[in-house]
C-alpha cells in the first residue's frame, strides 16, 4: 500500500502547511491516496529541470549492513580474530576476491565496479543511513533512532530526482519498496523522503509483499466494493475538497492538474503493467528467488522498463529471526552471512544478468549499498558490530566501467588506505549517470538556492 512518513516541518517549499497536507491526505478514507503524492508546485526560480537522460538507477539498500570482510573486501591474510572462518572466491577481475558465499556474483565481476574505501565515520544505523541517503552528514553524528526535522531535513536522492525529473515522467520519478528502512520497533530512518522540498517530492512508497502468489498495489486499483458510478462521485468529491484547500493558498499551483493525473494513473495501463509480476514467467520469477527481496528486484526491473528513473529496494527486517533477518550481524556473523547471502547473491546476479540479456544494463545503474560496514574484529558473540570508517559499495551498468576496483583499505579492512569515497561522491556519481548536472540547484523552505550535491563523481570507474 502507499505510505507517508511523519511530518517534519511547519511549511514546505511546495507551499502547503502540514495541516493542509494532512487535510488532503485524509481523503485516503475515500479510497484514493495518489493525489497527495502528486500535489506539488514546480519551482520557477533558482531551480532547473534536469535534462532527461534515458537512464535509471536501482539502489539496493542492504539494511543492517553486510560485512565488507565477507563480501567485497576479504582479508585472508589477516589474524583469525579479524579474518573469521569464511573462505574467498578469486574472480576474473585483477585484484578482486570476494566472500565464499557470493558464488553467482563472483562470475559477473566484469560488469561490476567496486569501491573499497567508502566512509561515513558514523556508527549509528539511522544517522549513517541519513548520510548515505541524502549525501549530507546527520547533525549530530552517532545518533540512533534519529528523528526527521531541521537541521536534518535534506531530501533523499530519490526526493531530488523526483523533484527534477517528475515533469518528464508519466509515473512517479522515484519509488521505494517494499517498505522504508527502519530500526527495531519500526522506527523509520530520517532522510528517505522529500525533506524540505515538500511532500510532492517524496519518493512513492509502495509497501508490498511481491513474493506472494499474486501482487497488487492497492493505491493503483479501486476497492472491489467501489463500482464505477461511486468512483466518479468520489472523483467529484475529491476535486471539490481539493479546491477548498487550493483556494486557501496564496499562490495556486495547479493542484487540480495533479488530482486529475492521480485518477489517470489509477486507470493507467502503464502503471498496471509496471507492477504486474504475474506477467513474468515462472522461470524468471524463480531466477530471482521467491524471497521478498528477490521479487522486489524483479519488480524494480519492470519499473525501469516503464521509465521510472530511480527505484530503491530495501532489505527489510524479519520479526523473530536471528539478527531480525537483517544484515546487522552482532551475533554469529558467519552463520548470518551464510544464511542471508544466497538470497542476495541470487537476486543481485539475476538482476544484472536479466538487465544485460535485455540490453538494459548500459542504461541502468545498479548500486549495492548499505549504511556502513562492520567492525574489523569479531566480537565475543561471534559477530561484527557497526563500522562507518570503511566499507564497500558496488556499482554496475549505467555507464560504469565493470571489472574495476577503486580504493583500498588497510590490512584489516578498518580504514581507507587510498581512494576514499564519501556519500556525496557516490551521489555525484549517481547524478552523473542520470545526466543531472551537479550544479543544478534546489530551494529550501526559505527559498534559498542550494546545490543538489557537494561531491565529485568517481571518475575512475566511469566508462
Amino acid at each position: 500500500m502507499l505510505s507517508f512518513p511523519a511530518p517534519h516541518s511547519a511549511r514546505l517549499c511546495d507551499g502547503l502547511s502540514r495541516r493542509e497536507a494532512l487535510t488532503i491526505g485524509s481523503l485516503g478514507a475515500f479510497g484514493l491516496t495518489l493525489p497527495n503524492l502528486l500535489h506539488a508546485r514546480e519551482e520557477q526560480r533558482h531551480s532547473r529541470s534536469a535534462p532527461l537522460k534515458k537512464r535509471s538507477v536501482i539502489l539496493l539498500f542492504l539494511g543492517g549492513a553486510p560485512p565488507q570482510q565477507e563480501t567485497w573486501d576479504p582479508k585472508p591474510d589477516s589474524p583469525a580474530e579479524a579474518r573469521g572462518d569464511m573462505g574467498v572466491i578469486r574472480t576474473a577481475t585483477p585484484g578482486l576476491i570476494v566472500g565464499e558465499t557470493m558464488v553467482k556474483t563472483s562470475r559477473l565481476t566484469e560488469k561490476i565496479a567496486v569501491l573499497r574505501a567508502c566512509q561515513t565515520n558514523d556508527n549509528a544505523h539511522s544517522a549513517s543511513g541519513y548520510y548515505m541517503t541524502t549525501g549530507y552528514p546527520h547533525q549530530p553524528m552517532q545518533v540512533e533512532n534519529a528523528k526527521t526535522g531541521a537541521p536534518n531535513d535534506w531530501p533523499s536522492i530519490g526526493g531530488v530526482v523526483r523533484k527534477l525529473l517528475q515533469p518528464h515522467c508519466p509515473l512517479p520519478a522515484a519509488v521505494t519498496l517494499p517498505e522504508q528502512s527502519a530500526n527495531d520497533g519500526n522506527l523509520t530512518w530520517p532522510g528517505q523522503d522529500g525533506g524540505f522540498l515538500g511532500r510532492g517530492a517524496d519518493p512513492w512508497l509502495i509497501t508490498c509483499a511481491p513474493e506472494l502468489g499474486t501482487f497488487e498495489v492497492p493505491g493503483l486499483s479501486l476497492p472491489p466494493e467501489v463500482p464505477g458510478a461511486r468512483f466518479n462521485q468520489r472523483k467529484g468529491l475529491l476535486e471539490a475538497l481539493g479546491q477548498a484547500v487550493v483556494h486557501r493558498r496564496t499562490a495556486p499551483d495547479g493542484a487540480g492538474a495533479h488530482t486529475q493525473r492521480a485518477f489517470e494513473m489509477i486507470s493507467s495501463p502503464a502503471a498496471r503493467k509496471a507492477f504486474d509480476l504475474d506477467a513474468e514467467s515462472v522461470k524468471t520469477r524463480d531466477r530471482y528467488g521467491r524471497s521478498r527481496f528477490g521479487q522486489s528486484c524483479l519488480l524494480a526491473r519492470r519499473m525501469v522498463e516503464s521509465g521510472i528513473p530511480l527505484i530503491r529496494v530495501n532489505w527489510t527486517r524479519v520479526a523473530n529471526a536471528p539478527n531480525n533477518g537483517h544484515w546487522d550481524t552482532h551475533t554469529n556473523n558467519s552463520e548470518g552471512v551464510r544464511k542471508l547471502m544466497p538470497v542476495l547473491d541470487t537476486a543481485y546476479s539475476a538482476l544484472l544478468e536479466d538487465l544485460s540479456d535485455r540490453g538494459m544494463l548500459e542504461d541502468t545503474l545498479v548500486v549495492w549499498v548499505a549504511e556502513f560496514g562492520r567492525t574489523p574484529k569479531i566480537n565475543g558473540a561471534g559477530g561484527r558490530d557497526h563500522w562507518g570508517p570503511c566499507f564497500s559499495v558496488a556499482l554496475a551498468g549505467g555507464g560504469v566501467r565493470g571489472g574495476t576496483v577503486y580504493g583500498s583499505s588497510d590490512k584489516l579492512a578498518a580504514y581507507p588506505k587510498d581512494g576514499r569515497v564519501l556519500p556525496q561522491d557516490l551521489h555525484a556519481t549517481i547524478y552523473h549517470s542520470l545526466g543531472i548536472p551537479l550544479d543544478t540547484e534546489i530551494q529550501d523552505g526559505l527559498g534559498r538556492p542550494l546545490a543538489i550535491c557537494r561531491g565529485e563523481p568517481v571518475k575512475q570507474i566511469l566508462g
